[in-house]
């Protein structure tokens, strides 16, 4: 089997481009016609010679360029044009290779220039990047050609349901876009510098026009938004979002006193600290190779051990990453229906009312104690269990997130312990049903005595009779191929929310970083159009028969296409057998019920 394997490998290494072609072939091209249409001969006018790069490795173009005798005009070879366009030399291929790379598979520009260095394509990042610009321009022309196409399928489907979402980020430009949520198609894009209603309206006019008037559109609660589809689109029924509105309330409600949390743990340093502190106790662990797992399992099943200073470290190790997971917990929707610090301080608060039972089991006579792990872990937690702002933030944070996961219960999208993210489209309640809990909800607000004298809450009920007509619209029904279909438009628009979402991974996959203002700002703004490229019905369309996206880019060629958490991310450094233990929701429980019980029969 080795020596298969061995002689496999070698076979690959002898059979690539640059050892089969170690200089680059010559390959010629002629044109395809013999004659003008005009009746006149050709005649050669000039060779000429090119490099091109392309993903079978690089090639030498050599093409005999033809004038006619009578009326001078001239004819290339269209074999050559189908391969690279003119005046260029990557060929479509490559540049078909690397926006996918770039937008599909989220490399970034030197992961990409690697994998074609592989493949004896040489370029350089500056040259990556322009082909990743010029691969969403050619991508934008094959959608604009494809606009009554596209437009056909969705009358034929019963029309489509407008989403309007944007994506902003300091002082970058607000990136727009418009999706039809029955086709999940994204329809248009544009950069906006405000989501003021006479910006906006514009983009809606366009929309209007490229592709008719919606049968509904559905948005969040943007007055720029609001004003400008009254204005475009006027009679059309119009949505918000439920799972906007959920978020933007919850902002409102949750914001002030999170804010206030997060002060008060960025002044005590608690996040650096613990990892500070995990990392030493790994430290420590490491150096008992495989005893981890020992280690690991004594804690999880309260076995004995006779190094009472390792079991402490194991113990704090434990613990330790136990509260910093708190900073991960959630179910993917985002703040404010995920509370990550509320979780965060939770924990050290549990820990700072279990320390006296905690320094009882793992504080030793054998170490001086302000160099024993569990004096350390207990010095931090104290800390913050002694801040009395913080613990008036949790008390008030916890009891405001509680009055607002009721009205998430009310309205079932988004809800606590879900499992489906963004990718939740709310449970498929009839709207009157969803209208009457949120109504006795809204009702609770002005009559109970602590709530009706609470701004935050009397804020809530006056946003929830601001947008009730939108909220809770009658249902769309669309005559489709398969019928007629009730759809409730405003359940579904976290469609848009996802995707955005999924630009911000992508950009952290790339960059490292969150931050995307510099990339707003240089993005172009049909790039989302790459989104329509996981969906077999668009591409079945935007080809129009053509094979791929190289063919269709070769046709598009005479338009002239040319003119993304640090912990999380590391967590495979967790010691084998602790992750387990980390995950616990009562882990200082465990150890004070299991292990105390381990001291007491010894």
């Amino acid at each position: 089997m080795i020596t298969l394997n061995e002689t496999l490998g070698r076979l690959s290494r002898e059979t690539r481009p640059p050892v089969l072609f170690p200089q680059a072939p010559v390959v010629r091209f002629v044109p395809e016609k013999e004659t003008c249409p005009c009746g006149g001969e050709l005649l050669v006018q000039k060779t000429r010679c090119k490099e091109v790069l392309s993903m079978i490795g690089p090639f030498v173009a050599h093409e005999t360029v033809a004038q006619c005798c009578l009326c001078s005009r001239t004819f290339h070879s269209d074999a050559l044009l189908r391969l690279v366009a003119s005046r260029c030399n990557v060929a479509y291929d490559v540049l078909v290779f690397v926006g996918q790379a770039l937008f599909r598979g989220h490399r970034n520009a030197r992961e990409v220039r690697n994998q074609l260095i592989a493949r004896n394509v040489r370029l350089s990042v500056s040259e990556i990047e322009y082909l990743g610009r010029k691969f969403v321009t050619c991508l934008a022309l094959g959608h604009q050609q494809a606009t009554p196409r596209i437009r056909q399928a969705m009358e034929i489907s019963g029309g489509y349901v407008l989403h309007i979402d944007a994506m902003h980020e300091g002082d970058a430009p607000a990136l727009m876009t418009g999706m039809d949520s029955l086709s999940e198609i994204v329809l248009a894009n544009v950069k906006l510098s405000s989501e003021h209603s006479e910006h906006i309206m514009p983009f809606l006019r366009k929309l209007r026009t490229e592709y008719g008037t919606p049968t509904a559109c559905v948005h969040d609660m943007g007055g720029g938004i609001l004003k400008a589809i009254a204005e475009v689109f006027p009679g059309i029924p119009d949505f918000i979002c439920h799972f906007h509105f959920l978020r933007d309330i919850g902002r409102d409600f949750l914001e002030p006193a999170y804010a206030q949390l997060r002060k008060c743990l960025r002044s005590h340093g608690s996040s650096t600290k613990l990892h500070a502190l995990a990392r030493d106790m790994r430290h420590h662990l490491v150096e008992q190779g495989s005893r981890c797992d020992i280690l690991a399992k004594t804690i999880k099943d309260a076995l004995p051990l006779e190094d009472n200073v390792l079991l402490a470290e194991a113990a704090v190790y434990s613990l330790t990453l136990w509260a910093l997971q708190g900073k991960h917990s959630g179910d993917g929707y985002g703040f404010p229906f995920d509370r990550p610090l509320l979780q965060f301080a939770q924990r050290l608060l549990e820990l700072d009312s279990r320390l006296r039972e905690l320094l009882d089991l793992f504080l030793t006579d054998e170490v001086p104690d302000h160099n024993q792990a569990i004096w350390r872990l207990a010095v931090q937690v104290s800390l913050v269990g002694e801040d009395s702002d913080l613990r008036y933030a949790v008390k008030e944070l916890t009891w405001r997130c509680a009055l607002y996961d009721r009205l998430r219960k009310a309205m079932r999208i988004a809800l606590a312990d879900g499992s489906n993210g963004l990718n939740d489209e709310g449970t498929p309640e009839t709207m009157s049903s969803i209208r009457f809990r949120v109504n006795q909800f809204r009702s609770e607000l002005k009559t109970d005595p602590k709530l009706a004298k609470d701004a935050l809450a009397q804020k809530m009920a006056d946003q929830i009779d601001k947008y009730d007509d939108k909220l809770f619209a009658d249902p769309i029904n669309l005559n489709t191929p398969n019928g007629p279909v009730l759809i409730y438009p405003q359940r579904t628009n976290n469609i848009l929310e996802r995707f955005f979402r999924g630009q911000r991974h992508a950009h952290r996959r790339k960059t490292g970083n969150d931050a995307m203002s510099r990339t707003l700002q240089a993005m172009l703004a049909d790039t989302p159009l790459v989104k329509n490229l996981d969906n077999p019905d668009y591409m079945k369309i935007l080809l129009n028969g053509k094979e791929n996206l190289e063919q269709l880019f070769a046709e598009l060629g005479a338009l002239n296409c040319s003119g993304p958490d640090r912990f999380l991310a590391d967590t495979h450094r967790v010691l084998p057998g602790f992750r387990h233990l980390m995950k616990l929701p009562t882990l200082p429980d465990h150890l004070i019920r299991s292990l105390g019980k381990v001291a007491q029969s010894n």
